[in-house]
Order: structure tokens, then C-alpha cells, then sequence
């Protein structure tokens, strides 16, 4: 834990962003004994989407030191369904036939208690927090000259009142905010994906029975897919995610356009029949980006603050949170003077900050073809596929499991299905190529 007290203006390090991957690399480093002030722009709780998260979130929270207050506030997740209209069946997955069978569950949470639970906990552990407070801009050559060379972090409390941090070291944990890539000019639109999201909260919505109540449901439809995402409160959250051209055909209220946009999934509607949408439904834009980097001269970005895809397979938070954990061997070598092993764990972390997303990236720009889903809704585990497909959904990404040979063996399957419904496929590619160009040029 860190051995303050601390008060000067010139910590350590500053990490800008209370969510999931601000507050753990804060309470990670604030443990190895250094000055860490966290500053979060809101006030906790506040509410986020993103309440489903990965098996592999269930280690990060036991060497954090948090799972028991997790699981206390989540209902367990032991996998998902996947409905579709074209089919008469449900197609189920479950986490405990993975390659690793050691990971069988995850939890879903309500993300405003969720993140405050880890905001307090880097509190806890050392870091100095502050909520309510807006970082307006960061100058990486406010100390060129001066020994240390340190950055000068400039801050706007809600009341007004302005401060001023001198950190050693400055972590980018702003979310979409993406402070740091936007103020260096690095922001890069995806040009292979755009989504946008449409959701709301259903009280009385049909659930399932017994141990899978917490299961994620997905359900397609002709324009995109939906999430369906049972709640410890008895409520669930249910959200429609499609080309931004879609949602441009919003005559009504928000409210309505989602109920609008439900009913396009009768199987979906049917379980909503007896719910009520509670507090209204809310948009957001999920457009895909990155950073050109994701560090540099005494600054890193972690989780969404170098770059978000699409919330499909509930990968945020665990990438958000794994970044943390990487980026906090990054930085304590560094500030303890280790250059060499600093280095090469900022090598390191460039090549997990890309591998992540791409690997869910695959799946995501394909999702609505017609062959994933006959492969989805007809699983098979042919030379141990359906395992490795089942990894890569929990997460399992940064260890030694063997699913590289059996996702290229499921990649191949995949084309090969392309081959066999040529004419679908190929008009399936189109119509997707001719919305994300049409979302891409709205954006210019």
C-alpha cells in the first residue's frame, strides 16, 4: 500500500479517469508504494453501459483483491444464447467447456456500483481521489529544462475552481473521452466498422430459469443484434446495436424507436411482453477508433482511451482492466529508474493493447453474415473449434492456451461457409460495405 500520506501537488503519477481501467492501474500502483491521485470527471455513482463481463475478469479481481465485493453485487453469467429469426432453435454456449475449464462463470454488474466499487478501492489502497473534477489538458513540455522534466496536468473542479498537477508520469484513462490522442492529434476512425447502440432498462422482463438466469442472450435481427442482459436487481438491459444508418430513421422519441426497432425480433419481443421500460432508453454512438500509439515520452493510455470497437462479446471492461494491470508494470518500472525492463514491458504492452481488440475484431466485422451465424447456431467441436471459439469469448487471450491453431481451423470453416451460400454472403457484404460508407462519410 502506498506509504503516504500524500499531499503535494507533484505525485507520482496522475491517472485521468475513474472507470475500470483508471482505478485499477491507480490502486495497483498506489500498492507498490507510489503517489497516485486519480480524477474522475463525475460523480460516483454514475451511470455506463457495459454491464456484462468476461470470465477472465474473475483473476483480475482476485489480484486486485475485490472479488467477493463483485460477486456480491453481480449475478453470475455462465455463458450466452444466441437466437436468431432464421432459426427455429436457441443455440447455448457455456464458459465451462472452454479449452480451460478452470474460468466457468462471470458476473453481470450495474456498472455505477461496479465502478465506484473500484474507485474506492484504489482510495483504499493509497491513491489519492477526486471526483468532480475535469482534466482540460495535459502539457508533456511544461518541464523542459528542469530536472525531472515533468508534465504539467491542468484541472476544473464543477465549482470552478482550477488546479494544477506537476506528475512524474501521466496515465490516459479517459475513456472515449481519449484526452491524450485527441490533444496529439493520434485518433484513428476505424475504417472496417461503425456502430451505434439504442438501450434501456425492462422491469418484469422474462428470465431464465434455475443457474442460466444470468446467461447474456443475443438476439439477431435484420439490421443488426441485440443484447439481452439480466441484472441482480431483477431488471434487464436490453440494447440494439446497427449501422449508424439505421438509427437515422428515428421519427419518434428514443423511447419509441426502441420499442419500434424490438419488435423487428418477435422472439425478443415476446419475452418483453409483460416489461416496462424504466427511466427511457438512451443512444450512444459506438464508433470504432484507436490511437496511433498507445505510449510515449512519460505517458501511456489504457482501456478505451486508446481504443474502442464495438461493445459485441462484453470484451470492454476486461480489456479495460487487463491494460490496467499491464500498464501498472510499465509505469512502477519506470518510476522506480529500471529503463531496461521498463522498455521492454512498454514493448510488451504495445503488442497486448493490439492483440486484444483484434482478436474480437474478427468476429465483430463479421457478426451479421449470414455464415457466422449458421456457425454460431450450429456449433461444432471439430478438432476441439467450439473450445477454443468459447476461450476467445471468455477472454482467454494473453496466456499460453492452444486456440491459435483451432481459430484458424474455425476461420477456415467460416470461408468455407461463405463458399456455400456465395450469393447471400456476398449481399450481406454489400449491404454492410454500403452502410459503413454512408456512416463514414456523415462523420466528415
Amino acid at each position: 500500500m502506498a506509504s503516504g500520506p500524500f499531499n503535494s501537488n507533484d505525485p507520482d503519477v496522475v491517472v485521468i479517469g475513474g472507470g475500470p481501467s483508471g482505478s485499477t492501474v491507480a490502486a495497483l500502483l498506489a500498492d507498490k508504494g507510489h503517489d497516485v491521485v486519480l480524477i474522475e470527471k463525475a460523480q460516483h455513482p454514475r451511470f455506463h453501459i457495459g454491464e456484462s463481463l468476461l470470465p477472465m475478469n474473475m483473476p483480475l479481481f482476485d489480484r486486485l483483491g475485490v472479488r467477493t465485493e463483485v460477486e456480491a453485487i453481480g449475478i453470475r453469467k455462465h455463458g450466452a444464447e444466441f437466437v436468431s429469426p432464421w432459426h427455429d432453435h436457441s443455440s447455448q454456449f457455456h464458459f465451462a467447456e472452454a479449452m480451460d475449464k478452470s474460468f466457468p462463470y462471470a458476473v453481470h454488474v450495474r456498472r455505477s456500483e461496479f465502478d465506484e466499487l473500484l474507485f474506492r478501492h484504489a482510495g483504499n489502497r493509497g491513491a489519492r481521489t477526486f471526483e468532480g473534477q475535469r482534466v482540460t489538458g495535459v502539457d508533456m513540455d511544461a518541464g523542459k529544462g528542469t530536472p525531472d522534466n515533468r508534465p504539467l496536468v491542468k484541472v476544473k473542479a464543477d465549482d470552478g475552481t482550477e488546479t494544477t498537477w506537476r506528475p512524474r508520469f501521466v496515465i490516459d484513462a479517459s475513456g472515449r473521452d481519449t484526452l491524450l490522442s485527441n490533444q496529439f492529434d493520434a485518433k484513428r476512425r476505424n475504417r472496417k466498422h461503425a456502430s451505434a447502440a439504442l438501450f434501456g432498462h425492462f422491469a418484469n422482463a422474462e428470465r431464465r430459469p434455475g443457474r442460466f438466469e444470468g446467461n447474456i442472450t443475443l438476439f439477431w435481427f435484420d439490421h443488426g443484434w441485440f443484447w439481452y442482459i439480466p441484472l441482480k436487481d431483477g431488471t434487464v438491459s436490453v440494447g440494439a446495436v446497427a449501422s449508424p444508418a439505421y438509427f437515422k430513421r428515428r421519427k419518434g422519441s428514443l423511447e419509441e424507436f426502441l420499442m419500434e426497432t424490438i419488435a423487428l425480433a418477435p422472439k425478443l419481443a415476446a419475452r418483453l411482453k409483460n416489461a416496462t421500460l424504466m427511466e427511457g432508453a438512451t443512444s450512444t454512438g459506438n464508433y470504432a477508433y484507436d490511437s496511433k500509439f498507445c505510449r510515449g515520452d512519460r505517458f501511456m493510455m489504457v482501456g478505451d482511451a486508446y481504443a474502442f470497437v464495438d461493445p459485441m462479446f462484453s470484451s470492454g471492461v476486461y480489456l479495460a482492466m487487463n491494460s490496467g494491470f499491464e500498464a501498472a508494470t510499465c509505469a512502477d518500472l519506470w518510476l522506480k529508474g529500471e529503463a531496461k525492463e521498463a522498455e521492454k514491458a512498454f514493448r510488451h504492452y504495445e503488442k497486448v493493447m493490439k492483440h486484444g481488440p483484434k482478436m474480437f475484431s474478427w468476429f465483430i466485422y463479421r457478426i451479421t453474415s449470414p455464415a457466422i451465424r449458421r456457425l454460431f447456431m450450429a456449433p461444432r467441436n471439430i478438432w476441439r473449434m467450439q473450445e477454443a471459439l468459447l476461450s476467445i469469448l471468455a477472454g482467454d487471450l494473453f496466456r499460453n492456451t492452444p486456440i491459435g491453431p483451432r481459430f484458424w481451423g474455425f476461420k477456415v470453416t467460416y470461408y468455407a461457409s461463405c463458399l456455400g451460400i456465395l450469393p447471400q454472403a456476398v449481399k450481406t457484404w454489400a449491404w454492410r460495405r454500403r452502410n459503413l460508407k454512408e456512416s463514414l462519410e456523415a462523420l466528415k
